[in-house]
């Protein structure tokens, strides 16, 4: 493997090490923490009261690393894959700041109090991951986009943005809990679609050496060139 092959790695390594571990803390904490909830209605629980406490922490560490691996995943494709900044550094510096805008109003709804402001932060990290989705060199599937790892990941990752912006509504509405809830579940089932998708796409990316032969072959009928004697 040579140093690019390396930098590929790095979004399925951060998505294997720290998502799918926290995914399970999180999910863990969340049913304990409504175990809670149910039994506190009969008088007592023998849950400690800082499971709800751990679960919101977890949580918003969830949604920012969900969010770091995409931006990861979205820059190894438009900076590397494309190498922007040989081809067009005019378009590379846009992009690099787009980048440093998403990342910032990502920071930014971490601290805003104010439902305006969440929503306006929410709106804003959402948009510039989809601008930056929508660059040249991300391999999207979109002829398959039910079964993309790209789309349910810009999803699962959206959906993590809207949970940390609707968090201070939970406690104080029931209609959003369920719509917290249901987010949520919907993300779920999204994180273990894209361990199906993710080991796929890894599969059919050749390696840098490899990659001048495997795309001369022909992938509607399966079938390769003879190699060369």
């Amino acid at each position: 493997m040579g140093f690019v092959d390396w930098l590929r790695i790095l979004h399925p390594l951060l998505a294997i090490v720290v998502v799918y571990p926290l995914v399970g803390v999180v999910v863990r904490y969340a049913w304990q923490t409504r175990q809670r909830r149910i039994a506190m209605k009969a008088g007592k629980s023998a849950i400690p009261p800082t499971v709800g406490a751990e679960h919101v922490n977890l949580g918003r560490g969830l949604a920012g690393a969900v969010v770091g691996v995409a931006l990861l995943g979205l820059g190894y494709s438009i900076f590397v894959k494309k190498s922007l900044w040989m081809v067009d550094p005019g378009k590379a510096t846009i992009v690099t700041l787009m980048f440093g805008a998403t990342i910032g109003v990502f920071g930014l709804l971490y601290r805003a109090r104010t439902r305006g402001w969440r929503a306006l932060f929410a709106t804003l990290n959402s948009a510039g991951l989809i601008v930056l989705g929508l660059q040249d060199g991300v391999f999207r599937r979109t002829n398959e986009w039910w079964f993309s790892h790209y789309y349910a990941g810009m999803t699962a990752a959206i959906l993590m943005v809207v949970s940390v912006a609707i968090l201070p509504e939970i406690y104080r509405h029931l209609t959003w809990r369920r719509v917290h809830i249901g987010l949520n579940t919907i993300a779920l089932l999204l994180f273990l679609g894209q361990g199906v998708t993710g080991t796929r796409d890894l599969l059919e990316i050749p390696l840098s050496w490899q990659a001048p032969t495997i795309y001369g072959c022909d992938f509607v009928n399966r079938v390769c060139p003879p190699p060369q004697k």
